[in-house]
This record gives C-alpha cells, structure tokens and sequence, in this order.
C-alpha cells in the first residue's frame, strides 16, 4: 500500500489550521494535523514544497523509516516547523495503518492502559471573582481537573485571560498585540488566588497553573514555594526552557509538581529534564513532537524517571492532534493528564470525531485509524486568515517572554 496524493488545506473553520491529506493506490486517506499556531504558513509551505513530492510512492507500512528518512534525511533538523511538518505526515500514516488493519491506532501502539483519559480544562477571569465563577463552571461541566488564571491586580492584558469568557490568545491582523509585564504583582497575586480557589471548592479539586515562562529560577522557587499548602497538580512553563539545568535549582526548593514541554519538539528538548528528574510531567504533544513514532520513544525513555505524559492540547491543535495524543495517552503506561478545551462550533463542524468527553475523562472509540475525518468542503468555505500570538514587554519596554 503506498501514497499516490498528498494535499495541504489551511483554512479557518472556528480558527486557523493546516490539515494534511494522505490518499493511498487502494483509495484509503489518513489524515494529519500540521497547525503551529501563528505559522500555519511555513508549515504548509515546508510540507508543499519539500515532503509531500517526497512522499509518492512510499510505503504506508514503514513508519519508522518514513520517518527516518524525512528527520535524518535533511542536513537541516529539529525546529517547531520541521517537526511539525514530520509530525503530520507521520500521524497520517498512522491513520491509515489502522484504517488498513481495520483497528484503533491505540492497539497498534500496544493496545489499552486504561480505558479513560483524565483532563485538564481552563478558567480564566479578569479579577479573583470572575476567576472563581469560571472555576465553578468548569467543575459543574464535570472537569475533575482545572487550570486556574487570573488577571492581576495593577496589570493590563496578560497571559492566559481572553477578553471575553473563553481563553484565546491569538488575534487576527498584520501585526501581533503587545502586553506589558512586571513579576513582583504577579507573585504576591498568584497565593491569595489559589488560597481562596482552595477555601471556595476544597481539597479535592485538582488545581494548574501556568507561569508562561516569565520567571527567573530563583522566583519560580519562591512562587512554588508559596503554593505548596494549596497542593497544585502540577505548576507549569516557570521559566525558558533552553537551558534544562534552570529546573534544578526550582527542584531543590519545592515539592510543588513541575510540568513544562509543550515548545519542545525533540527528545533533546528534555533529555536532561526527565534523566535527572527535574520535572514531574513533560507537556510535548504529538502534532509538534514530530509525531506518534517518537512520541512513543519519549514516554517510555520518561517512564523509568517517573515523569508523566501531559500533552498540550488546546484549541490551536485540530481534532486530529487531539485524537492522536488520546490514542497515545491510551496505550502508554505512564499517562498522567490531557489538556483539553473542547472546540468551537464551526471547528466541530469541519472535524467529525469518536472521541467523547464525560465526566471530566475522554473516551476514545474503536473507530478504525484516528477515529476523525475532515470535511473539506466545511473547512475551505472558511479562509486562512493571518493571526498572532501576541509579544511581551516590560514596563520600561524591554522585550520579554511571552
């Protein structure tokens, strides 16, 4: 069975993604998410221009040498957009040896570890009461788990508080919107909002928390430091990542639970992190990971560590993305959360799914493949759009982490 078409589609059903399209010569098609959020171009173009003429012809059995072959193969490696390019290409092909073997993907990934995925949803408000409306929302849908932001008292726009209910960072136009920054506000606010989460809902709800990578090691210390009697699932992002050995003195000074990775594209990203166990849930996801081939090779590199999966996975990632990291968090042992959202009306519209969510888990169907299909149509009735992230600043204009 080999590929005889590979077609690109970015469109904009809800918000912008790239969908790739594999057909093979006895007429299956396997499907691949390729979004990276304010890129979506440069992967398009990288899987257009370079990796799909390479594809025609390949056998869709061989997975690992496809993928050998499109990493190995170019003098050029790593990077958000490379992998997320090798990434789709290799879900697809996955998708289509479950189609072809008329099976799950989780069962040629090893079968069941468990039956249900656990996950993670966000609440955001403008001010600690609008924060903890969001919070009692998200419990009565049924998320046994619930990442918690804030806006803070004495700063404008930041991280992870949409203007309206729902969380979206990304804005449509020429150009990115800009926030501006200052950490001390920020460290006083973040133990007084999950002092009163915890007095408002109780012990038993799992609580997050992203600091976006805006923190030096030594104040994610003391900020994880500060939040220990609030018990968190996990703190996430507390500094740039590039250089891992940050994580250790964060290590030496709390017991609060470190999650960080969902910018990481390679084993490398982590190696140390997860060998010396600096982090307790490594947050790479399977669309920018480069895929389920090394996906796999990664968590079971983590497991003897003890470090958990906790792939990202919020709307920026289409329904396909999200079915391949359900399928993955199915057949590794070491599972620990899933992130997820839920999608926007239009985006449910273009991406038909049997995964199902209930009572704060996902259940993944015995659908064949992926368990997803795309509606073409849908999806190209509604037009890429450019849109941003937004860019970061200090108050005295400094550029900073965003």
């Amino acid at each position: 069975m080999k590929i005889i078409d590979c077609q690109v589609f970015v469109s904009c059903p809800g918000r912008n993604f790239v969908t790739l399209k594999l057909t093979t010569d006895n007429g299956l098609v396997g499907w691949g998410d390729a979004t990276l959020n304010g890129r979506e171009l440069a992967v398009a173009s990288y899987l257009r221009d370079h990796l799909c003429p390479l594809l025609i012809g390949r056998e869709v059995m061989n997975t690992e040498d496809t993928w050998q072959y499109f990493y190995k193969g170019a003098y050029w490696r790593r990077g958000p957009v490379t992998m997320t390019a090798i990434g789709a290409i290799d879900v697809a092909l996955w998708d289509l040896k479950g189609k072809a073997l008329d099976t799950p993907v989780y069962n040629l990934l090893g079968g069941r570890s468990r039956d249900r995925l656990l996950v993670y949803t966000h609440a955001q408000g403008q001010d600690l009461d609008d924060t903890l409306t969001a919070v009692a929302t998200a419990q009565a849908a049924g998320y046994r788990a619930i990442r918690v932001q804030s806006g803070v008292p004495g700063l404008g726009k930041i991280y992870g508080i949409g203007s309206g209910d729902a969380y979206e960072p990304v804005s449509k136009g020429v150009r990115p919107e800009e926030e501006t920054w200052r950490t001390e506000p920020y460290l006083r606010f973040v133990p007084e909002l999950f002092a009163a989460v915890r007095k408002e809902f109780g012990p038993d709800l799992l609580l997050l928390h992203d600091s976006h990578h805006r923190l030096t090691p030594i104040e994610a210390a003391r900020l994880a430091q500060d939040l220990e009697p609030y018990h968190l699932f996990w703190l996430e992002d507390t500094v740039p990542a590039e250089h891992q050995a940050s994580f250790r003195l964060i290590r030496e000074k709390t017991v609060t639970p470190l999650a960080v990775g969902e910018v990481f594209n390679t084993l490398h990203d982590c190696q140390q992190l997860v060998s010396e166990q600096l982090i307790d849930y490594l947050r790479m996801t399977v669309s920018h990971g480069g895929g389920l081939t090394p996906m796999m090779k990664i968590a079971h590199f983590a497991e003897p560590y003890h470090v958990k999966t906790g792939c990202h996975g919020p709307s920026d990632i289409s329904p396909i993305a999200l079915a391949a990291c359900l399928h993955f968090g199915t057949a590794v042992n070491n599972f620990g959360i899933q992130e997820y959202m839920g999608y926007a009306d239009a985006t449910e519209a273009a991406f038909s799914h049997d995964y199902s969510f209930g009572d704060g888990y996902l259940h993944v169907g015995d659908a064949p493949g992926l368990g997803i299909e795309f509606d073409e149509a849908t999806a190209n009735a509604q037009p890429y759009a450019p849109a941003y992230l937004p860019v970061n600043r200090l108050e005295d204009g400094t550029m900073f982490d965003w």
